[in-house]
C-alpha cells in the first residue's frame, strides 16, 4: 500500500513540474506580445487625443496611408 501511494505521490509531484515548466515557457514566449500590445495601447492614447480613436488604431498599424482622404 505504501509503495502505491509513494509512486502516485512520485508521479503527481512530476506532473505538477512538468506543468510549471511548459508554463513558464509559455509565458516566456508571450513577452514579446506582451509589449508590443503595450506599444499599441500607448500609441493610440497618444494619437487618439486629436483624432478618431479608428484613425489611431490604422495609424498605429501603419495603415495611415492607406485610409488617406485625398
Amino acid at each position: 500500500m505504501n509503495k502505491n501511494l509513494s509512486f502516485i505521490n512520485a508521479l503527481f509531484v512530476i506532473l505538477i513540474l512538468m506543468a510549471i515548466i511548459i508554463l513558464t515557457l509559455i509565458a516566456f514566449n508571450l513577452r514579446p506580445l506582451a509589449r508590443w500590445a503595450n506599444y499599441q495601447t500607448i500609441c493610440i492614447e497618444k494619437e487618439s487625443l486629436d483624432t478618431t480613436i479608428s484613425w489611431a488604431v490604422r495609424k498605429c498599424n501603419g495603415r495611415s496611408k492607406v485610409y488617406q482622404v485625398k
